[in-house]
């Protein structure tokens, strides 16, 4: 672009409380070699002197409320006349006078649709900004023709392009990706150049803001052709391994016994590959071979005390696993004493251990009631109980082991399968959640089992 065409540019600079900075980076803007310029701020409702300094510039005034990033550029653009638009953040800075020269060079090029800028780091700004600055914004120049990304704390576009693909209106975070990725789309080129430079003080991530980054991801993963739901495991391709404990021989439950109603479900879970019975008793192992589950070898009757967890228990039946098959991908430990499992709950429990690749999935229920933890006499409220249940901000989850547990095995081997990312699955269904173990328990189950399974076996026809 020669100097004797020099189209307008409109310089747009969103602001809210940027008293701080407002002043720098509008004297970089007019300090600029570039001088056929305007320069528009949008103003979110500044309480401190922003509006004071920076109209000590020659400048247009856009007031604007209810924040929310396209729509604060297009208000802006809409008040302007630049055949170039330039978005630039109130607390960036030009480096030098030839920033805005390096920056809207590139739109000569009719299949240019924007350029951004390299942004810097100050001194004094956090190292996490100054880390993902350098590591993102590069020495080398780049022409993006598939990536979509884009920033507009230092950026250009040219308005004719802006006329067709105004900013999203109705986004909260991240409208230059958006943007980006339509014009991307649509065959036009982005540009990088790392010559355009502006101080940033605090960076592209907001100093790790966490609520800012969920909102960030969010929009991310619905642009078009970005698969960031993607994942390299798919568990109907894994290994996966039930290890049902039993000590002795199962509880009868009317015709059957409990066992039968653990295989069975896990059995029926689509992601469940092979169920390992481990027992101390030959007649329950030649009872779990006939439902179809496997019993590698008797474990040592010294693990069927009453004082052995289960987990040491389950510990013993992954290492005969691992020597006599190999090392699985998952296991899910269950205990026969949750007659009313449902075998869809399984396959939920690992696809999400998978997808949101979680380190443990473990069955849960929601207690509402008031949750108190007594030590030595001391007593400590755990959990409120006295407000109504869609007002509390948090609920206290009764673990149940026995229903359903999936982990990998290296974290069952060490012992330690309730630290790291930990996925609490809910049993809503209050009969899942019954857990056969005295008397009274036991005749309630035996009065409701055969129409529960009956039940369970019809919705399997209905969806099968």
């Amino acid at each position: 672009m020669s100097k004797t065409e020099r189209p307008l540019v409109s310089v747009i600079i969103r602001t809210k409380n940027e008293e701080r900075w407002i002043h720098s980076c509008l004297r970089g803007v007019f300090s600029q070699s570039y001088t056929n310029i305007e320069a528009v701020v949008v103003d979110n409702g500044s309480t401190d002197r922003t509006l004071s300094r920076a109209q000590e510039f020659p400048i247009t005034v856009v007031q604007i409320t209810d924040f929310l990033p396209g729509k604060a550029l297009n208000e802006g653009i809409r008040a302007c006349k630049g055949a170039i638009i330039v978005c630039l953040s109130g607390h960036c800075v030009p480096v030098n006078s030839v920033w805005l020269e390096n920056l809207v060079r590139d739109l000569a090029d009719s299949n240019v649709a924007g350029v951004y800028g390299r942004q810097e780091p100050l001194s004094y700004s956090s190292d996490f900004d100054k880390r993902d600055l350098i590591t993102v914004f590069g020495l080398d120049k780049k022409i993006q023709i598939k990536d979509s990304f884009f920033h507009n704390a230092n950026s250009a576009l040219r308005r004719d392009v802006w006329e067709r693909y105004p900013f999203d209106e109705q986004v909260t975070n991240i409208e230059d990706r958006v943007w980006a990725q339509q014009v991307i789309s649509a065959g036009l080129k982005i540009v990088y150049e790392p010559d355009a430079r502006v101080y940033h003080w605090h960076g592209i991530h907001q100093d790790l803001d966490p609520e800012r980054c969920r909102k960030v991801v969010r929009i991310l993963e619905s642009l078009e052709n970005l698969s960031l739901q993607s994942n390299h495991r798919n568990p109907a391709e894994l290994r996966t391994v039930a290890i049902v404990p039993v000590r002795g021989q199962s509880q009868c439950l009317n015709r059957t016994t409990l066992l039968d109603y653990t295989i069975r479900a896990a059995r029926a879970a689509r992601f469940i590959t092979d169920v390992v019975v481990s027992t101390d008793d030959e007649r329950t192992a030649q009872l779990a071979r006939s439902l179809g589950a496997r019993t590698p070898l008797l474990r040592p009757k010294e693990l069927s005390e009453d004082y052995v967890d289960v987990l040491e228990v389950v510990q013993y039946s992954l290492s005969q696993i691992e020597t006599l098959d190999g090392i699985p991908d998952l296991i899910v430990i269950l205990e026969e004493t949750y007659p009313f499992r449902k075998p869809t709950a399984l396959d939920e429990m690992i696809g999400r251990l998978v997808a949101e690749g979680l380190d443990t999935v473990i069955a849960g229920r929601k207690e509402t009631r008031a949750t108190w933890m007594e030590d030595n006499g001391e007593s400590t409220l755990l959990a409120e109980g006295f407000m109504p249940r869609k007002l509390k901000r948090c609920h206290a989850m009764v673990g149940l082991l026995g229903f359903g547990c999936v982990t990998h095995p290296m974290f069952l081997r060490q012992g330690n399968i309730f630290e790291g990312r930990l996925g609490i699955f809910e049993v809503e269904h209050p009969l899942s959640a019954l857990e056969v173990r005295d008397v009274p328990s036991l005749e309630l189950a035996e009065k409701l089992v055969d129409c529960w399974w009956a039940d369970q076996t019809s919705q399997e026809r209905r969806h099968g």
